[in-house]
């Protein structure tokens, strides 16, 4: 089985991460690490306030980070005894989500979710639902269940 492991640094994407270890038994899996960096172009419409000089070299730190955190979960998926590729993209994470596990072929792909409601939603958007809408293949949602 291929399974795609879209991540951001989060307790959510911890959670997904522990639910492969949970469900998918590492003889059988093959996993894809990847974490989706967004342009500066996008960044800067998502509330930076207009244009920063410094803009690429925002950009370029939030990719060095990418690189880490895909190349820690990699790690520790691998001491799992997991075969794992690990990658970071560039662009709006609904959609390279969709295209990396489409080109991939991926069997399944695991997402955790923010459980952003209402008017925050509305802004934000959700990575998961849109995954969740129009990937080729199925998709695991794991939540955090919190008491309120």
């Amino acid at each position: 089985m291929k399974i795609l492991l879209a991540i951001d640094d989060s307790k959510f994407s911890q959670a997904a991460t522990r639910a492969i270890l949970k469900l998918a038994p590492p003889r059988a899996t093959r996993l894809r690490v990847l974490h989706v960096v967004e342009p500066p172009s996008v960044l800067v419409a998502r509330g930076m306030g207009g244009y920063s000089p410094n803009l690429r070299l925002i950009w370029e730190a939030q990719r060095k980070r990418g690189v880490a955190l895909v190349t820690r979960i990699a790690q520790q998926l691998r001491a799992k005894g997991y075969k794992v590729a690990a990658s970071v993209v560039q662009g709006e994470p609904r959609g390279k989500i969709v295209d990396v596990a489409a080109r991939w072929k991926a069997d399944l792909i695991v997402v955790g979710s923010h459980g952003h409601r209402g008017v925050k939603r509305f802004l934000m958007g959700s990575v998961s639902d849109a995954v969740v809408h129009h990937a080729h293949c199925s998709v695991l949602v794991v939540r955090i269940v919190s008491a309120r």
